[in-house]
């Protein structure tokens, strides 16, 4: 048997005479359904050749092992001790072959091979299962058979299983099916693919997942190998092209395959009506037992077909062949179903962190943003990392950036209710400590063990001034404009989750140029650094960065990159949040601040105040659309204010209007009557403005609206 030879000598397979000499028992033939069971040894022969005699049995002789011929022991023309050589002189055969038992797999499937079959020197080729004493040549040639098939299936059933995606499965499938058991494959999957319980609607489709077949024309080593086509064209050999989608009708004749489950021959009576509806009408296939249809059954329906086809050229296939096609579909499909299940999970998870954190940042007024999300694992793209950037009454901003512990799944779920707490507080215009407050008592309810750490930090691009307060969190760095990198002294604190501490906020200087870098300890500790060599290490990298631009600061999204380059491969221990701020700030000159007494008289004044404002600035094109606006608003706000009201007007490139008051209620819009006497203004700001809104503080509210510059209109 040549090929098998070939094959054998390829892979390490160990031939008969390596086996006889390494002191192993030949295996004896198993019988179909019999694969795995432990083999019986015969009458008078000691299961292990370790072990001590049977009772009544006389001592073993020196050097005799099981498996060697008992009538003649050792060969007698040869010195005790020498062993015959193999085809290369090395005892016991091939290299690799002692050591093997008779059923190990040798790492590549070997393809049945039909007896009687002859070395290209004439002689008998050597069988990997010698003819027993009293054994017929057609028992060993059957024996044989069935041991080369259960060496293709477990290195087959190998194949498939490394796979982890659809892709990789389907085409293990076909990579160790064809050459070795067949000469064609097609693939057919269910589209869409059901995933758990799911119950799909609407009728069964099929849809050519894969193909795979061997060319017509050999290489240019006389060698036949497998190829990939695009399209499902078996060649003019196997029938040409097959259909690429198949509808499987209730009641019909694919259907009764499918649910029977098990492999059957082309001839039989069902598949000879089942394959024209999967493959086309059009296409012929191989006559004989050339043609093997296999369903693919998951954990809980079927999920596609498999065709597996022979060439007239080659034997057709054995009934025993069913068997191995059963145990590749069986195979095939329940690693469909792990590989549709994890990833239905790898979606959940990317989706719920997706949605955990910001698309986008807002482009608020005097302040750039840029950041960053990296995940532990690329096989893990969940974690309790998260920023965030929230505008503020005043045109300010809050910027936030926090760590739930671990990063799985529920990390992830605690982040989202953390985030969406401080999203709900910044609403509320709190100071920054009493935000982290909130966020202590909410990790408490959601459990004793919730712990987070967390920065909260709001700045104000009028006065040009940050207030920050920590809970636990790493410190930021400030990146000045003349390159100085700065890492910020701000009270530590306890994190969020221990109750029953304070927290502390201090207020700094955040001149127009600077950056303020926040960061999650991701990025400044690993297994090979603490955190405040970290922390060092980014404030020198942060200095280099900002030398190569010279006086100008460096821009933002470079900028980030840079910070991340400088983790190294042993360092991506946890998840990674960045957040960039640079300040621009407002300048004095561009903003426009009164208190007005809450009279009759008060929206006559600020028409005048906010004309004077509009022709200092050079933006008369705007006066009488502004003048209405703010009529409008300060009338509402004079009408139930007890206090002096605001009215702030800031240039920058868009013109913000902001008028607040002492009373907490929000504005409605609402539609009024034609008989209604009031109840029209804010339709107006609606309809006349860029933006508008309202935003409640702890002392009242705040309602702004915005108008586009004119054309041509610039900042003096």
């Amino acid at each position: 048997m040549a090929a098998t030879r070939a094959i054998r000598a390829a892979t390490g397979a160990p031939s008969g005479e390596g086996r006889a000499a390494s002191g192993r028992r030949t295996a004896r033939p198993v019988a179909p359904g019999a694969v795995g069971r432990a083999e019986a040894p015969e009458p008078g022969e000691n299961p292990r050749p370790d072990q001590d005699p049977a009772p009544g049995q006389g001592p073993r002789p020196v050097g005799e092992g099981v498996g060697r011929p008992r009538e003649g022991g050792r060969d007698r023309s040869r010195p005790r001790g020498e062993q015959p050589s193999g085809p290369r002189g090395e005892p016991g055969g091939r290299g690799g072959g002692a050591g093997r038992s008779a059923g190990e797999p040798t790492g590549a499937p070997v393809p049945p091979q039909a007896a009687g079959e002859r070395s290209p020197a004439g002689g008998p080729a050597r069988s990997a299962h010698p003819p027993q004493p009293g054994e017929s040549g057609e028992l060993a040639a059957a024996r044989q058979a069935g041991g080369d098939r259960l060496r293709f299936i477990g290195a087959a059933t190998r194949r498939i299983a490394r796979g982890i995606d659809l892709d990789e499965i389907v085409l293990g499938l076909c990579r160790a099916t064809v050459p070795t058991f067949a000469d064609a494959i097609l693939v057919y999957l269910r589209d869409p693919l059901p995933v758990g319980d799911e119950r799909p609607t609407g009728p069964v489709v099929l849809r050519l997942r894969r193909t795979d077949r061997i060319p017509e024309e050999p290489d240019t080593n006389g060698v036949r190998m497998p190829v990939l086509p695009a399209q499902p064209d078996l060649g003019p050999a196997m029938g040409g092209s097959a259909a690429e989608l198949a509808e499987v009708r209730p009641g019909g004749p694919l259907a009764e395959v499918l649910r029977g489950v098990r492999p059957l021959f082309g001839e039989a009576q069902a598949a000879r009506t089942a394959l024209p509806e999967l493959l086309g009408a059009d296409t012929r296939l191989p006559g004989g037992h050339r043609v093997v249809l296999a369903p693919l059954r998951g954990r809980r329906r079927v999920i596609g077909a498999a065709v597996f086809l022979r060439t007239p050229d080659r034997p057709a296939f054995e009934p025993d062949d069913l068997l191995v096609a059963a145990q590749l579909a069986t195979h095939t499909a329940l690693g469909v179903d792990k590989a549709v299940l994890y990833g239905r999970e790898a979606y959940i998870a990317d989706a719920l962190q997706r949605t955990m954190l910001p698309d986008s940042l807002p482009q608020p007024t005097g302040v750039r943003l840029a950041s960053r999300y990296l995940p532990a694992a690329e096989t893990a793209r969940v974690g309790g990392d998260w920023y965030d950037a929230i505008p503020l009454p005043g045109s300010r901003v809050a910027l936030v950036v926090g760590d739930v512990m671990g990063h799985s799944m529920t990390s992830a779920a605690i982040m989202g209710q953390l985030r969406t707490t401080a999203q709900t507080l910044a609403g509320l215009d709190l100071p920054p400590q009493e935000v982290l407050h909130h966020l202590d008592e909410q990790a408490q309810r959601l459990g004793s063990d919730r712990m987070a750490t967390c920065l909260y930090a709001v700045y104000d691009p009028v006065a040009h001034r940050i207030v920050i307060a920590n809970a636990g969190h790493p410190p930021p760095v400030m990146l000045h404009r003349g390159g100085r990198a700065e890492v910020l002294r701000v009270p530590a604190g306890a994190p969020i989750g221990v109750g029953g501490v304070d927290f502390e906020a201090v207020e700094l200087d955040a001149p127009a140029g600077a950056t303020l870098v926040l960061y999650t300890d991701g990025l400044v500790e690993s297994r090979i650094r603490d955190v405040w060599t970290g922390i060092e290490q980014l404030r020198e990298r942060l200095t280099e960065t900002a030398r190569l631009t010279g006086p100008n600061p460096p821009p933002l999204e470079p900028l980030c990159d840079e910070v991340l380059d400088m983790l190294g491969p042993g360092d991506r221990d946890d998840d990674i949040a960045l957040l960039a701020a640079r300040f621009d700030g407002i300048a004095p000159s561009d903003v426009a601040y009164w208190y007005l007494d809450p009279k009759a008289q008060t929206a006559g004044q600020a028409r005048r105040l906010a004309r004077r404002a509009l022709s200092r600035w050079g933006l008369e094109e705007l006066t009488d659309q502004l003048e209405l606006l703010v009529s409008e608003v300060v009338t509402n706000a004079v009408r139930y204010a007890e206090r002096p009201i605001t009215l702030r007007l800031l240039r920058t490139d868009v013109l913000r209007c902001e008028v607040g008051d002492d009373v907490p209620q929000l504005p409605r819009l609402r539609q009024a009557r034609p008989s209604d006497e009031g109840g029209r203004g804010l339709y107006l700001v609606n309809r006349m403005t860029r933006r508008w809104g309202a935003t409640r503080l702890s002392m009242g509210k705040v309602v702004w609206f915005e108008l586009s510059m004119p054309p041509g209109a610039g900042r003096g």
